[in-house]
């Protein structure tokens, strides 16, 4: 024992970077607003395999392609012996790029005969690495937040790196994946509330930055807002530790990237949240999808970002955050024509009836009491409490091409139709709910319907649209025209 300790001591000490003494390097938008960073994953860098070369290229291109001001390495970077070889050959890209790196771990980088704790310290000799082991007292090594400064203010953004460690005491019992723990999701929260409270109460736009997945990143399949590959399960941690909850209730995360899977690069919104993975990078990974990367564009002042998939042959996979919209939808969906009228009068006609509706296909001409315009879409002006139903005509005018999410959030049942066309269907009998759609519209008017019907207890309708270019937000009654 004493021999293998004597070992790894000298074996540390003898691993050295090509380190220089300058400051670390401060994190900031530019001047155009925007700041990128770009994720690489699971490399499973073996220091014995002629495919480091290839991983290397890979990595490079994509630096030299995209330029970013900062990446990210989600865990299982180095994953065979010896590993200091490895992990000096992988710092060694990013000192020669000049390129500011953070690093959390996967489970398979302690596997390799050192600590967590060691890698952190090698890490640290780089000029170029920042992050580093986090509070001591918490569970796991590699628990920091990085600051980024806007390009006029002290700070715009955060970006969280937390340690999903990687098996559980008893595998059997709990899974074959460990799950972050409740001190860091506290930690999370203090820093949240810390930078929240120093930000005149407004939360700050922040990702965040681990390896394995969430169990939410699997509510997200089959979602009208995700897009990517799935090609294997999701290994998550069997537990639900409440993470995703909290960052919920904090407001500041826009986006979680992972790793670990290494055939899913999806990604997707859950509760306002991206949950998305990264490109598998490694050529010695296992897996089946084209190497390569993950890019994320921030702007300044604004909660929203720009997410790509990068790889040798160039990008795809666009996702613009939050509006679920993405490169995928702007391919493949049908624009609708702009209709040729050119109404001179702003608001919304409809006709208000008064039944037992379960439907709003049980909305006719029998139970219609009243018909006349409004300025907006609004359920107001109704004259009972449950048991009355509405159908509102408008012309919506669309500012520019692209693709627009719609959405009604209702009690009891809506509906929503754009040139004829279904996108949004909330319909039946429920408590309010909220449901959205997708459409591709050229610029212009385009006629807009809505159907709601209130049953019992509870009336609430609420209609929204955004873009990726529009933030959601409901239908301002300016854009809304009288057929």
């Amino acid at each position: 024992m004493k021999k293998l300790v004597t070992f790894l001591l000298l074996a540390f000490s003898c691993f050295t970077l090509h380190a220089v003494a300058q400051d670390k390097p401060v994190l900031k938008f530019e001047e155009n607003g925007t700041f990128k960073i770009v994720q690489f994953t699971d490399l499973h860098w073996d220091p014995r395999s002629p495919n480091c070369a290839v991983t290397t290229a890979t990595i490079r291109e994509a630096l030299h392609a995209e330029k970013p001001s900062l990446v990210v390495l989600t865990g299982d970077v180095v994953t065979e012996r010896p590993a200091e070889k490895g992990w000096e050959a992988v710092i060694r890209i990013f000192e020669e790029e000049k390129i500011p790196f953070a690093v959390v771990m996967g489970n398979h980088d302690a596997e390799q005969g050192y600590p967590r704790e060691a890698i952190y310290d090698w890490l640290a000799r780089s000029p170029w690495f920042i992050g580093g082991k986090g509070p001591g007292n918490l569970a796991g090594c590699g628990n920091f937040v990085l600051e980024i400064q806007g390009s006029r203010t002290p700070l715009a953004a955060l970006v969280y790196c937390l340690d999903s460690h990687d098996y559980p005491e008893n595998t059997l019992k709990y899974g074959a994946y460990d799950r972050i723990k409740y001190d860091q999701i506290a930690w999370y929260r203090s820093q949240s509330e810390h930078y929240t409270a120093a930000n005149d109460g407004k939360p700050l736009p922040a990702l965040a930055f681990f390896h394995i997945p969430l169990p939410e990143h699997k509510a997200i399949l089959g979602s009208n807002t995700t897009v990517g590959s799935n090609g294997e399960g999701v290994s998550s941690a069997e537990i639900n530790s409440g993470l995703f909850s909290s960052m919920v209730d904090k407001a500041d995360v826009m986006g979680v990237f992972t790793g670990h899977d290494h055939d899913n690069d999806y990604i997707g919104l859950h509760y306002g949240i991206a949950l998305g993975f990264g490109r598998c990078t490694g050529t010695d990974a296992r897996g089946d999808l084209e190497r390569g990367a993950r890019v994320i564009e921030l702007y300044e002042g604004q909660s929203r970002f720009d997410t790509w998939i990068r790889t040798p042959k160039g990008t795809e996979l666009a996702f613009y955050y939050p509006s679920g919209i993405s490169s995928v939808d702007e391919d493949q969906l049908t624009y609708l024509p702009a209709k040729n009228v050119n109404p001179s009068r702003q608001g919304v006609s409809y006709v208000y009836y008064e039944g037992k509706y379960k439907s709003t296909a049980d909305l006719n001409a029998k139970t219609e009491v009243r018909k006349g315009t409004m300025p907006t879409l609004s359920i107001r002006e109704s004259a009972g409490k449950d048991h009355f139903g509405y159908v509102f005509h408008t012309l919506i005018n669309i500012p520019e091409r692209g693709v627009y999410r719609f959405s009604t959030y209702s009690d009891d049942g809506s509906k929503l139709w754009i040139d004829g066309q279904v996108v949004v269907d909330n319909d039946g009998s429920h408590s309010a709910e909220y449901v959205s759609g997708k459409v591709a519209l050229e610029a212009g008017f385009h006629e807009l319907k809505v159907g709601y019907i209130e049953d019992y207890m509870g009336e609430e309708l609420v209609v929204g649209y955004g873009s990726h270019t529009i933030p959601d937000q409901e239908i301002p009654a300016e854009i809304l025209y009288l057929p």
